[in-house]
């Protein structure tokens, strides 16, 4: 039987991860309240922020400004560093 959580991204009942994708508290507060599809959609927003402000994750600062990236985006409480990504329009996918 699949585990659902109520997703605090997607504000729905969603199917849940299947074990905690980050270590310590944060990684059992993301396994309790966030689901599969919103961690990959983080997942995607990461790589984004990676190679857009070309953080290398050997550095304890990036690795915390990514942490508290991935934070906002999944809990919210906050502006979401830019990235220079835009998503291709939904007729796109039509036209191939």
């Amino acid at each position: 039987m699949t585990r659902t959580v109520h997703c605090v991204r997607l504000q729905r009942e969603a199917e849940g991860l299947d074990a905690p994708p980050y270590p310590g508290d944060l990684g059992q507060r993301i396994f309790d309240n966030v689901s599969k599809e919103a961690w990959e959609e983080w997942k995607a927003h990461q790589t984004r922020v990676i190679n857009e402000y070309r953080l290398s994750l050997a550095d304890k600062q990036a690795r915390t400004f990514l942490s508290q990236e991935m934070e906002k985006f999944l809990f919210g409480g906050g502006e979401l560093a830019e990235t220079g990504y835009v998503p291709p329009p939904k007729d796109a996918a039509k036209d191939t």
